[in-house]
């Protein structure tokens, strides 16, 4: 028998147009126990976003509330806007066996690290170039080129943070990332402490 296991938060960050929500959107269509954490943010939803499914939109207040009771794991504001993980559905899938991929910045992950410590496992994706990395933004065609000069700024600094991440890539080409994101996932999977049932299991082994 295999033993069963406790899941994995699988945190996977990036300055903007990095490529981390291609690389996550990848990820889970390779990996069927893998689920997206699903934030609550104050922000409001763009076309075609669907509260519960994209995120759970909630007002400043709404927010502020689900915070002070202890309702979040997490929480930052970014770009003025709040964003949080609801901590019950976490909680859930990992005594469940389950495994959840957060897409969140590396305060998120900080954060994240210090309410389930021994649950995290953390991908920092990097560009490989500066000038890459302008180039993906500017190829969405949807921000002005002051926002694009924030974000680069922005892009800066959340790079000097890739040294507190378990793994750093460079994501040169997708496909690429992507599968070494899955390595990192499958190898966390086996770690002896998430093995929950290994003691017993072992036990039957050396009787």
């Amino acid at each position: 028998m295999s033993p069963q296991r406790r899941g994995v938060c699988l945190v996977i960050a990036a300055p903007s147009g990095a490529g981390k929500s291609s690389v996550t959107a990848g990820l889970l269509a390779l990996e069927p126990n893998l689920t997206r954490s699903v934030s609550v943010t104050t922000r409001l939803p763009r076309p075609g976003e669907r509260d519960g499914h994209d995120y759970f939109f909630r007002t400043p207040a709404e927010f502020d509330a689900l915070a002070q009771s202890g309702g979040l794991l997490e929480w930052a504001t970014v770009f003025g806007r709040s964003y949080g993980t609801p901590r019950d559905p976490v909680e859930t899938a990992l005594a469940a066996g389950r495994d959840v991929a957060f897409d969140i910045d590396w305060q998120g992950h900080n954060n994240l690290r210090s309410a389930l410590p021994r649950d995290v496992v953390s991908v920092f994706i990097l560009p490989p170039s500066l000038h890459a990395l302008e180039s993906r933004l500017r190829a969405r065609g949807s921000d002005s080129p002051a926002e694009i000069d924030r974000r680069m700024a922005a892009a800066r600094a959340e790079i000097t943070h890739w040294h507190e991440f378990d793994h750093v890539i460079v994501n040169t080409a997708l496909d690429d990332a992507i599968i070494s994101v899955r390595a990192v996932l499958q190898a966390a999977r086996l770690a002896t402490h998430r093995q929950t049932s290994l003691p017993g299991f072992v036990a039957t082994l050396i009787a």
